[in-house]
């Protein structure tokens, strides 16, 4: 497999980045050369013990711990990771390496408010405050917190007061609906919910105050609701509020945890029955984040950290822990509009900045150039994920965005809360690809008889324990469900559900969900390769293919949502069906394309092949999906039959 090299690391990246540093430190305690990725990352996965202990001591998280003391078990799922050590990731958080007490360390910005700055000593209050507030309200360790709140520094500190005290976290965005928010928070049984009274879209005002006593009524043992009014700063309410709840300021004590004592809970999209409830640990997601910030990232004091994500898509919880590395982090709520957040990109000073394919895809598609836009001269770092960026959408990176940042095209998910393949500051990007198995992820393309392999499609596994796999599932105590998700198609490793390519260079392509595959006439294809065809003719603004895979009625339909003014001739169809036949095989020209005004997604822009697959099978919509899982419903409605 060749592809075009679109960005090469600095001759002296070795010196100057922090994974350079890392490997020469790294490289001296071992004596031998680590200083080369493909070295490091090799190192990282076949020396789990050495590895792991070497990020912990490095970043400051805890004290030298003898290798078999880092991974004491590492059969999944009952790994068992730095069994002696006590942790707490709010302190880890709050500790933030060379940034000083009055070093702005928070910058978010709203469509609801004006922009809002808090240096390390507000966030340390703020935390304090909370803390008070959720100790007086009888919150003790392993209770769970809920928030329905935006991406706004109060969140952040209620997740940092939670973890403070050994409580457990979980959040829902403002924009889910009633019924979304109580399949999650209904699961954990939160002792206290706080919610915001509503928000601004853009210029659109949507107000919760009856969404939230919905919520309020269908949880179980839940102990006190607390309303920050935040579309409307002098609504009152009854009972308790924000300000009265953040009253005290008591400082800031940490409680000693186990490595893995729960976090926070992050849920699945639900797209079928109940979403899972995903628990993570605090000694997982510090460890694993410090070394995605620092070492892939590479962020640091004087760093800003952004990442367009509301508080329901695990990026939030990603973007959160910048601190632990030194970086401070732009937080944003409102309507991501695409010439707008390259000037806020801009006016916040941010150094990675980070969205989803989907974003740039619309940027690209209307023309945005964000160079034009905005001084992105201090960017180093754009990230994408969410679903595989097309090669069109690196071109239009380099050629709108920066000829000089580092673009990393990231792959990983809720299950993990993280990227597991990416970017690294010492590793080229190649068009179309993702830069690199990123370090302690031993990511691997297997054949279904569990073969790992090279240059082949396969499904992508990860066959050596991390950190950051969840510590279980919500309300699964004896993980049989935990196994029957990840763990029964090779036992005992890791099936993620996706279809991977490695190249012979440690690169990467994603080709769609295992589950969504399409396979005509014995040749097999993910459906990110098919869109990334689909979508660079010109007209198409997105597509949603489906394979009708019955037994003596094979049929490939392929919906597409045009540009604004486009509508779906002759012309156009010789056009999709053309590139396809030229660019994919002859196999895969679908058998209609039929034009739709948009396509169904979840609330984290991810689309939902199957769902529709199943109601064009004769399924009931409620049967195929839960609604309240998408941004669109109304776009299922293109789907029915007659």
């Amino acid at each position: 497999m060749t592809s075009e090299v679109l960005w090469l690391p600095r001759p002296d990246a070795v010196e100057t980045t922090n994974i350079g540093r890392f490997g020469q430190w790294l490289s001296r305690r071992e004596e031998r050369d680590l200083t080369s990725y493909p070295a490091l990352w090799q190192y990282s996965v076949e020396r789990l013990r050495p590895f792991w202990g070497a990020v912990w001591e490095y970043f400051g998280l805890g004290s030298t711990v003898p290798e078999h003391r880092v991974l004491a078990d590492e059969t999944m799922p009952d790994t068992v990771w730095f069994p002696d050590e006590t942790f707490n990731y709010a302190r880890a958080v709050l500790t933030a390496p060379g940034v000083a007490e009055d070093d702005v360390l928070v910058r978010a910005y709203s469509d609801t408010r004006d922009p809002v700055e808090w240096t390390l000593a507000d966030l340390r209050e703020a935390v304090a405050r909370a803390r008070a507030g959720l100790v007086a309200h009888g919150v003790r360790r392993g209770d769970r917190v809920a928030a329905w709140m935006p991406n706004i520094p109060e969140t952040f500190a209620l997740m940092l007061a939670s973890a403070s005290l050994g409580a457990v976290f979980s959040s829902c965005a403002p924009e889910f609906g009633a019924k979304a928010v109580l399949d999650r928070f209904a699961q954990i049984e939160p002792k206290v919910l706080v919610a915001v009274d509503g928000y601004r879209y853009g210029p659109k005002s949507i107000d919760r105050t009856e969404d939230v006593k919905r919520v309020v009524r269908g949880l179980e043992g839940l102990g006190s609701v607390v309303m920050l009014p935040y579309l409307d700063p002098d609504a009152t309410f009854e009972g308790e509020t924000w300000d009265r709840f953040c009253a005290y300021d008591e400082g800031v004590a940490f409680e000693p945890l186990t490595f893995d004592h729960p976090l926070y809970i992050l849920y699945s999209s639900g797209t079928t029955g109940l979403p899972k409830a995903i628990v993570h640990s605090h000694g997982g997601m510090a460890i694993e984040h410090a070394k995605m910030h620092s070492l892939h990232h590479d962020l640091g004091p004087g760093d800003r950290f952004f990442w367009y994500s509301t508080t329901g898509w695990m990026m939030w919880n990603y973007l959160v822990s910048a601190p632990i590395v030194g970086a401070g982090v732009v937080l944003f709520d409102g309507m991501p509009d695409p010439a707008g957040m390259w000037r806020l990109a801009e006016e916040s000073g941010t150094t990675f900045f980070g969205t989803s394919a989907p974003f740039l895809m619309a940027c690209r598609s209307r023309g945005i150039k964000p160079s034009e836009e905005a001084d992105l001269s201090r960017l180093k770092g754009i990230g994408s994920t969410g679903a595989p960026l097309p090669a069109v959408g690196f071109d239009y990176v380099y050629e709108q965005i920066s000829a000089t940042a580092q673009l990393q095209s990231l792959s990983g998910g809720t299950d993990l809360c993280t990227g597991f393949i990416g970017g690294a500051p010492t590793v080229p990007v190649w068009r179309g690809e993702l830069s690199c198995r990123c370090l302690g992820a031993n990511v691997q393309s297997f054949d279904p008889e569990g073969r790992p392999g090279i240059g082949r499609e396969g499904e992508l596994v990860i066959a050596s324990p991390m950190p950051s796999m969840p510590v279980g599932l919500w309300g699964d105590p004896l993980k049989h469900r935990y196994r029957d998700t990840y763990l029964t198609d090779f036992p005992g490793i890791w099936r993620h559900g996706d279809w991977i390519t490695i190249t012979d260079r440690g690169s990467a392509v994603i080709s769609g969900r295992s589950d969504a595959t399409l396979n005509r006439g014995g040749v097999r294809m993910g459906t990110a390769e098919f869109y990334a065809v689909v979508e660079a003719v010109d007209g198409v603004a997105d597509s949603l293919v489906v394979h009708l895979d019955d037994p003596g009625h094979d049929r490939l339909l392929l919906y597409v949502a045009l540009k604004e003014g486009v509508e779906l001739d002759d012309d156009l169809r010789r056009r999709i069906t053309g590139a396809l036949r030229e660019q994919l095989s002859p196999r895969h020209v679908p058998d209609e394309v039929r034009q739709v005004p948009e396509v169904p997604r979840t609330l984290s822009g991810k689309k939902v092949e199957v769902p529709v697959k199943k109601i064009l099978k004769g399924a009931k919509p409620e049967e195929a999906i839960a609604r309240d899982a998408l941004a669109n419903p109304g776009a299922l409605r293109w789907f029915l039959p007659g």
